[in-house]
């Protein structure tokens, strides 16, 4: 079997999430999938390049301007990719020595077509791995400085900036460019949390539990999970900390029918399933076979016999569902600007006007889906995002457009203050 090029790998995948448009975790995931027989050093190296050369790339970029007479915006895609992900080793892996990293990316040029841009290639890693103690940053206290420093665009830090303060948007930055461990819901129905983490332990996991949150552990130190027998065999499921408040806040009682009306790939609709205990049932819909298809696996993998899948759009009224359900779950689309520090590349392919968009699907939904709630029933609306617009202005916008609808609970989560994402959840209960 001929020998991968790791780095090869990493810019392959950058050019997938840069010039393609996939999303970052599914290129990664493809990849790694494809080659699992690379050893975990080498998958880590892969992950550990490629993750970070995305959350860094303003500042990457940034520094590469500095010392390039070709700026990285003129760059060719390819060109661009090599450059980005060793600067990134220069300045961020110390245990790579910077003449591996500039051979190697010159060799990179050559075997992908263009030795002709490997002088170029060369003179500017060994420009930048020289100067790289006199890189200029803009004064700290501007916004321009957290941009860089941080990587965040300027348009979303204008947008946080006068309503959450520096203080905790420096924390939040610094949040989403932490590495952190894989947050898992344990299935109580087949497994207790503690049996769970024995189990896992003995995979040569490492497990950390969650206060206050008895289904919830964190873990790391795997190689991936699909290795794992816990995971195959249905024991937990990935799911972030902030995201399981959704079922918790929902409180599903003994025979409670759920409708979940966005619930790929079905974390928050398994859990509640799990809640019921055998009980009830949770019906997750979403609009695509795709998106059916992942809630579908993730039910066989969990073993779970009081939830179903069925594919429908949420835009369109049930006449069916009318009245039917104890609770509505509208976990809705959002821009995801809380998960930053799982999906960053998601902070590039966002705009303010995506995001006005997203905001006005989500009253297009709400408007249609709460005629599905009975009497008595609970709605819960949450998004995994910290904009406003998305958020407390839609929740007053509904709890205005529908009045016998009255919020008991609100919560928006930051980054970096609890163990989770940023998140938002708003609860209504509908007048009996």
């Amino acid at each position: 079997m001929a020998k991968v090029n790791t780095r090869d790998l990493v810019v392959e995948i950058l050019l997938l999430v840069t010039r393609d448009g996939q999303y970052s975790h599914i290129a990664l995931g493809q990849v790694l999938g494809k080659y699992q027989y690379l050893s975990k050093s080498d998958r880590a190296f892969i992950t550990r390049v490629t993750e970070g050369t995305l959350e860094r790339m303003i500042e990457l970029d940034y520094i590469t301007d500095q010392f390039s007479k070709v700026k990285v915006k003129k760059m060719k895609p390819v060109i661009r990719a090599i450059v980005r992900s060793a600067v990134y080793q220069l300045k961020y892996m110390d245990s790579v020595p910077a003449s591996a990293v500039c051979n190697e990316a010159v060799k990179l040029a050559a075997s992908r077509g263009f030795a002709g841009l490997k002088g170029f290639v060369n003179g500017v890693l060994r420009s930048i791995a020289r100067g790289l103690d006199s890189v200029s940053y803009p004064p700290g206290d501007t916004a321009e400085y957290l941009s860089v420093a941080y990587s965040m665009p300027m348009w979303i830090l204008e947008q946080w900036l006068p309503v959450y303060g520096r203080e905790s948007v420096e924390r939040m930055l610094r949040n989403f460019l932490e590495e952190k461990p894989t947050s898992v819901r344990c299935n109580l129905h087949q497994i207790s949390r503690e049996d769970l983490r024995e189990k896992l332990e003995r995979e040569g996991v490492t497990v950390q539990e969650v206060p206050d949150l008895p289904c919830a552990l964190l873990i790391s130190g795997y190689d991936y999970l699909g290795a794992l027998p816990s995971f195959r065999d249905g024991d937990f499921q990935v799911q972030d900390v902030s995201s399981m408040l959704v079922a918790e806040k929902a409180d599903p009682q003994p025979g409670d029918y759920v409708i979940d009306v966005c619930a790929a790939p079905g974390g928050k609709a398994l859990h509640l399933a799990d809640k019921l205990d055998g009980t009830g049932m949770v019906e997750a819909r979403d609009i695509s076979d795709y998106k059916v298809g992942l809630i579908r696996e993730n039910i066989r993998r969990s073993r779970m016999e009081n939830i179903r899948a069925v594919r429908r759009d949420a835009t369109v009224p049930d006449g069916d569902s009318e009245e039917k359900a104890d609770i509505v779950i509208a976990d809705l689309p959002c821009s995801g600007l809380g998960v930053l520090g799982r999906k960053s590349d998601l902070k590039y392919r966002m705009t303010k006007e995506d995001e006005e968009e997203l905001a006005a699907l989500q009253r297009r939904i709400l408007s249609v889906v709460h005629r599905y709630v009975k009497p008595g029933g609970r709605l819960v609306y949450s998004t995994c995002t910290i904009n406003r617009g998305e958020n407390e202005e839609n929740a007053a916008w509904f709890a205005r457009e529908y009045p016998q609808f009255a919020m008991e609970e609100e919560e928006q989560i930051l980054p970096g203050g609890k163990a989770g994402d940023g998140f938002y959840i708003a609860c209504f209960r509908k007048e009996g």
